[in-house]
């Protein structure tokens, strides 16, 4: 790795020293610099574009010239007639300015050569052939070398440290805007420019009275021979692995037109490559934003999905998938789009895993456990979209929404436990709903605009759980405690559980244009939530029989048959006015809130008032740098689980009990951010602080028995703010062909825990370190250095645990003879705490392909996964009362054979 290095700063070295500069100011004829004008220089011996850039808020420039060379130097700007000059370069740096008239006539230079990146407003696009140099081959290659743009670890986009939030392909939204199946799977040789949409706005009519920083779209330009007929590819592959058969098959269809387009994924494996993970299902919005989610209430729903092992970094011990996704749209006329899409993801996981559990306050006898796991996940997840937009006119516009969610998933887990001995559980749910959106917008003149916003869900949960348990005094207390017959030959235990929810969200906003630079909104809007929840412990007897045990602690209840309403009827209002640099928008809202919950005979409401206020301020410095602060008070309402008195069983260590009298919680939530995007010097910087200090928050108090590693947690609204401080930023910056990057993340929380009663404060720190070298040649090798540091500090009350992780890693990629395309990528990690090295784990990958040229429709590949046939990883965790090590196991040494057809 070290000599890899040394070669790669050698290589750097000597383009740099066979290089000059050509600097000075682009300004118009009264001499104004010009800012965001474009200047290229074209090779007269090659023909090639050679550099580039885009002048800063002085009108300055710099580009990188070979010596002893002439160029044809090209200065472009809009209203501005384009300037063309011939350039002999010499030995010495060149200071050479420009000025540009006033463009009055239709003829004009046309530009030969296209720049790899324009700006103009909040719209930044990427030439994407200037970027790309022979081993792309998914749209996440391309997007990767664009200055400014990231692909995080999940294969989502982000920019500016915000996540994209819709993802177009020629303006036909692909899959409602999901970023990681747009990287994964658009092919790159169809992209032909990338737009980046900063400040985007769904609806036209509201651009100019909402504030949309958050907001960050990306429209993906087809090439010309890519429209009006099907492009994409087909993957098929196989393989083997110690007694194992692999096989892979990838087929990736795509038809795009002015009027209709269509696309088609698929994927079958059993390789470990995920096309869509359970995390993708949960997380994926389906493009519906709650109406009332900037009023400042929170409410939550609940979360009782199974509780399913995680895979790290998409591993485990082996992983079979089937993935099937399409997504449609049509304009059957120019006032009316319809789309929709459908998603089947099936999957057999399974997962081993070795544990260590340290707990919070050893001083409370609480036994360190030590447990070896061995799971296997079942899991089917289906979703259907139809959505409908109506535009008869630029003044009205009606959108519809509907979609729905099924799944059917089961967890069949064997635990042996240092403390309790061998433990099997079992767990499945076939959960599904259904959400619909109604958005109606009017703009009655230019200064009066209405919007009608409307959500209506519908959702069932009934998940399962059964755990059984050998004889073992460790667990005779539990059992004695929950009411069970001990004359078993185990503890058999089962729960069956049912939650229904039915909420509507509901807003109607105007907003009043009182002129080019200030307006204000109002709001009345309502959420309107009822659940229902049921749930009934019971025990599977020897005999084939069922038993109703009734346990000693908890006043007897481990039934449950609750039900929960929620109101909030809120007006809010706010002020948007620009001055100079800075544009304000303070608001307040009011909320009358009612809630209310009916359990075993006894009623509790909580009825009250509250005034929240919140502010946003953003300072654009320049045209491509500026400052955001937002403040917003906040009020949290839990959800029925929390509620349900009756005892639940969570895991075979985990009873839970919930609180009638729970109250909401009140947050206050500081968010500063800072972004700089410097094509002059090729510099891209993020900065963002957040803090938040939560009263009156929802804490759980648990209670172990002494020598027992079983415990029962009931929550409550502590007297105690807790506090949390996140501050993550990035710096990038190109210097000829080489581009470095820093990226550090800092997360700091305080929260109050009770365990037996016993008061203790919480205090966890994480920090992330990241720094990277990467080139991008067009047609020499290219290679990426990253190293990632880690460091995740607990203290929790008596106890303090730290571990480190270090991990240096490299990729390489080069296009051999324009024929070949080697990659290769190798990360080492080392795992330890503060006394001694844990566990040390390499990952080595490498491919090679074949094709007769760049547009040769067959492909060849071998690739070879985890070439060091690496056994297990590490990593920490912490919880509320303890901190985890983990040692887990993931899949051994594959080698594949694969075959690519390029439509």
């Amino acid at each position: 790795m070290k000599k890899l290095t040394i070669l790669m700063l050698l290589l750097v070295a000597s383009q740099s020293f066979a290089q000059i500069k050509l600097e000075g100011v682009v300004k118009d004829s009264i001499g104004n610099p010009l800012e965001l004008a474009n200047v290229i220089a074209i090779n007269q011996e090659s023909k090639i574009l050679e550099s580039y850039a885009i002048t800063n808020d002085q009108g300055r420039f710099k580009l990188a010239l070979g010596k002893n060379s002439t160029y044809k130097v090209q200065v472009s700007y809009i209203g501005m007639k384009t300037f063309e000059e011939t350039v002999s370069t010499k030995e010495a740096d060149i200071d050479k300015n420009f000025i540009l008239k006033t463009d009055n006539s239709l003829d004009e230079i046309t530009l030969t050569y296209e720049m790899p990146v324009t700006i103009s407003g909040d719209t930044i696009v990427y030439n994407a052939d200037s970027f790309k140099n022979g081993t792309e081959r998914k749209l996440e290659d391309v997007l990767k070398k664009l200055p400014g743009v990231e692909v995080n670890d999940d294969g989502e986009i982000e920019i500016e440290g915000k996540k994209v939030t819709k993802v177009m392909v020629d303006g036909k939204d692909f899959f409602d805007g999901d970023s990681k199946l747009a990287t994964k799977n658009i092919p790159s040789n169809a992209v032909d420019k990338v737009q980046v949409l900063k400040n985007y706005s769904e609806v036209g009519q509201l651009s100019g009275v909402t504030n949309n920083q958050d907001n960050i779209a990306i429209n993906i330009k087809l090439k010309e021979g890519k429209k009006n007929f099907w492009f994409g590819n087909i993957t098929a592959g196989g393989g083997a692995a110690d007694d194992k058969t692999l096989y892979l098959a990838q087929p990736k269809l795509f038809y795009y037109s002015p009027k209709y387009s269509i696309n088609f994924i698929g994927d079958l494996n059993n390789i470990g490559e995920i096309a869509f993970t359970r995390r993708d299902y949960f997380n994926f919005s389906g493009g519906f934003r709650a109406p009332s989610s900037q009023s400042g209430t929170n409410i939550s729903l609940g979360n009782n999905d199974l509780g399913f092992l995680t895979l790290q970094n998409n591993r485990a011990k082996d992983i079979n998938t089937k993935f099937t996704a399409a997504n449609f749209s049509y304009s059957p006329k120019q006032t009316l789009d319809i789309s929709g899409f459908a998603i089947f993801s099936s999957s057999k996981t399974e997962l081993q895993e070795n544990r260590s559990t340290q707990y919070t306050d050893q001083s409370l006898n609480i036994p360190d456990e030590d447990t070896q796991n061995s799971t296997t996940q079942r899991s089917d997840l289906g979703m259907l979209k139809f959505s409908a937009k109506y535009k008869p006119n630029t003044n009205n516009q009606l959108d519809y929404d509907i979609l729905g969610r099924m799944s059917k998933e089961s967890q069949d887990q064997n635990y042996l436990s240092s403390v309790i001995g061998n433990i099997t559980q079992f767990e499945e749910s076939s959960p599904y709903s259904i959400n619909q959106n109604l958005n109606y917008y009017y703009t009655l003149n230019e200064k009066n605009i209405f919007a009608l916003s409307a959500q209506h869900l519908i959702q069932d949960e009934d998940p399962f759980y059964n755990a059984f348990i050998e004889e073992n005094t460790n667990y005779d207390d539990t059992g004695d405690a929950l009411g069970l017959d001990d004359m078993q030959v185990g503890y058999d235990i089962a729960q069956n559980k049912r939650v229904k929810s039915n909420q509507l969200d509901a807003k109607v906003d105007y907003w009043n244009v009182l002129n080019q630079k200030s307006n204000i909104n109002f709001t009345i809007g309502t959420i309107l939530s009822n659940q229902k929840f049921n749930s009934e412990i019971f025990q599977f007897l020897d005999n084939g029989s069922t038993f109703n045990p009734t346990p000693t602690i908890n006043n007897g209840l481990d039934t449950n048959d609750t039900q929960y309403t929620f109101s909030d009827v809120y007006l809010g209002a706010h002020y948007q006015f620009k001055t100079g640099i800075f544009t304000f928008t303070p608001g307040i809202s009011a909320h009358a809130y009612s809630a209310k919950n009916t359990q075993f005979g006894l009623e509790y409401t909580d009825n009250f008032f509250r005034l929240l206020p919140d502010f946003n301020t953003r300072i654009q410095l320049k045209k491509s740098e500026q400052i955001i602060f937002n403040y917003r008070m906040q009020t949290q309402f839990t959800d029925v689980n929390q509620l349900a008195k009756g005892l639940v069983l969570n895991n075979y260590n985990s009873i839970f009990s919930g609180n009638q009298e729970l109250q909401s919680a009140l947050s206050h939530n500081v968010n500063l951010s800072y972004f700089s995007f410097n094509m002059f010097n090729y510099t891209n910087v993020f900065a963002n602080i957040n803090y938040n200090k939560s009263i009156d928050n929802i804490r759980t108090t648990s209670t172990f028995s002494p020598g027992s590693v079983v415990n029962v947690s009931s929550p409550f609204n502590s007297d105690f703010a807790d506090e949390s401080l996140s501050v993550n930023g990035r710096f990038q910056r190109n210097f000829g062909k080489i581009r470095a990057t820093l990226n550090g993340n800092f997360n700091y929380s305080k929260f109050n825990q009770f365990i037996n009663t016993q008061r203790s404060v919480n205090e966890n720190y994480s920090q992330t370190y990241r720094a990277g070298l990467s080139t991008n040649f067009k047609t020499a090798p290219n290679v990426e250095l990253g190293y990632r540091y880690t460091v995740q500090d607990n203290d929790q009350g008596n106890s303090r645990t730290k571990f480190y992780t270090n991990a240096p890693s490299i990729q390489f990629d080069a296009y051999i003879f324009k024929m070949f395309t080697f990659k290769t990528e190798y990360s080492y990690n080392k795992f330890s705490n503060e006394d001694r090295t844990l566990n040390s784990f390499e990952f080595w990958d490498a491919s090679l392909s074949y094709r007769k040229d760049k547009d040769a429709k067959f492909e060849y590949e071998i690739k070879a996964t985890n070439l060091l046939d690496t056994k297990s990883q590490n990593q920490s965790t912490n919880s509320n009362i303890s901190v985890s090590a983990t040692e887990y196991f993931i899949q051994p040494r594959f080698l594949t054979f694969r075959l690519r057809y390029e439509l």
